[in-house]
C-alpha cells in the first residue's frame, strides 16, 4: 500500500496482518483520485473517511492537501493503526474516531468538502449509505460523496448521482450534494 501523490508521495504503509479489512487497491485508488482531480482542488478541503480500516484513503487525502481529514472506523485496531501511521507521518490534519459508522452519521457535527465510504462489500446496509450522506448535514453544499462497493449496487436514480466507474472487482459510484435553490 503506497501514498500515491502530494507531500508524502511514494511513501510505504505497512498494515499489520490481520486487520479485518480490504484495503483499496494502488491501482483503483490512483484511478479513483485522477477522476476526483477532475471534479475537486484537494488544498484546504475537509474531508471524511467511512469504515476507513487501514487509513489508506485518508493519508492520500490528507497528503494531497486537505486541511482536515476525519478516519472513522468501528475496529480498534483499525483506529490504533490509522493513528500510529498519522502520527509517523507528521499528518497532523488527519484525526480518527473510533465509533459505529451508522451512529456516527446519525448525528453529524460538522459538514465536509469530500466524504468517501468503502464499507464491507458483504454488508447489507450499503444502499443506504447515499441517502443517509446526501439528506443528512454532512456534506457542504456541491460537497462530493464517493462509495466504493461491490458489483451488483445501481445507484443512478439517486438524487444527486454524477457517475459510475469500474477498476477491476471494484466501483466507485459518485454523488453531488444537490444546491438548494432558494426563491
Amino acid at each position: 500500500m503506497r501514498i500515491i501523490r502530494g507531500t508524502h508521495q511514494r511513501r510505504l504503509i505497512h498494515p499489520p496482518a490481520g486487520l479485518p479489512v480490504r484495503p483499496t487497491t494502488d491501482m483503483a485508488k490512483e484511478s479513483l483520485f485522477n477522476v476526483l482531480e477532475n471534479y475537486i482542488d484537494f488544498e484546504g478541503l475537509k474531508a471524511l473517511d467511512l469504515f476507513a480500516g487501514t487509513g489508506n484513503i485518508s493519508y492520500e487525502m490528507a497528503s494531497r492537501g486537505c486541511s482536515q481529514v476525519l478516519a472513522v472506523d468501528s475496529n480498534s485496531r483499525c483506529v490504533k493503526f490509522i493513528g500510529d501511521t498519522a502520527s509517523s507521518l507528521k499528518l497532523v490534519q488527519l484525526q480518527v474516531v473510533r465509533t459505529d459508522v451508522f451512529r456516527f452519521l446519525s448525528s453529524p457535527y460538522q459538514r465536509f468538502d469530500l466524504v468517501f465510504a468503502d464499507p464491507p462489500y458483504e454488508m447489507t446496509e450499503t444502499a443506504l449509505l447515499p441517502e443517509l450522506v446526501l439528506s443528512g448535514n454532512l456534506l457542504n453544499p456541491d460537497g462530493l460523496f464517493v462509495l466504493e462497493h461491490s458489483r451488483g449496487h445501481d445507484f443512478s436514480a439517486v438524487k444527486g448521482f454524477l457517475e459510475h466507474r469500474k477498476y477491476g472487482k471494484v466501483n466507485f459510484s459518485f454523488f453531488r450534494q444537490p444546491v438548494e435553490i432558494s426563491q
